[in-house]
């Protein structure tokens, strides 16, 4: 498992709630908001069980924002 913080977004869908891992592409549910970060925390241990040489990516400078994409 790699050293150092991950980041998620947590966001409520119509059946649950979604946790989103931004530094990798690895993404749970659950009940609750709570459970999907409990279940993304178990899923990212899986991703990097036997990979410990992984580095984590640095998010200087992030930032959450609201895009309009358009539409042709």
């Amino acid at each position: 498992m790699p050293e150092g913080v991950l980041h998620a977004v947590v966001y409520h869908e119509e059946d649950g709630f979604i946790a989103r891992c931004l530094e990798v592409e690895v993404t749970s549910d659950g009940d609750t908001a709570d459970d999907a970060k409990a279940n993304l925390e178990e899923a990212l241990a899986l991703y990097f069980e036997g990979n410990e040489d992984w580095e984590t990516p640095t998010l200087d400078h992030a930032q959450v924002a609201t895009v309009t994409p358009r539409v042709a």
